[in-house]
């Protein structure tokens, strides 16, 4: 039976993540409230940043922006990158 959590992500009870996802207060964070079905919206978010701003994830700095901005985007506000529109246009 999966573990299941009170995802503040998306406001019900849902079935987290297997593990945490990686080390750390953040990563212990995350386990405890945010759904797997929330952690996976993460995911194409994070490729949106690196590829709008050329981010290269092996620099610790660039490591340390998407870590504030996992936390912004799970527990506080996230937004798009300034400037970036969708690729269709809309």
């Amino acid at each position: 039976m999966a573990r299941m959590v009170y995802c503040v992500k998306l406001g019900k009870e849902l079935p987290g993540l297997e593990k945490q996802p990686f080390p750390g207060e953040l990563g212990q964070r995350i386990f405890e409230n945010i759904s797997a079905e929330a952690y996976a919206t993460w995911l194409p978010h994070m490729t949106l940043l690196i590829n709008h701003y050329g981010l290269n994830p092996a620099d610790p700095e660039t490591r340390q922006l998407l870590r504030d901005q996992m936390a912004a985007f799970f527990f506080g506000v996230a937004e798009k990158p300034e400037g970036w529109t969708p690729e269709d246009g809309a």
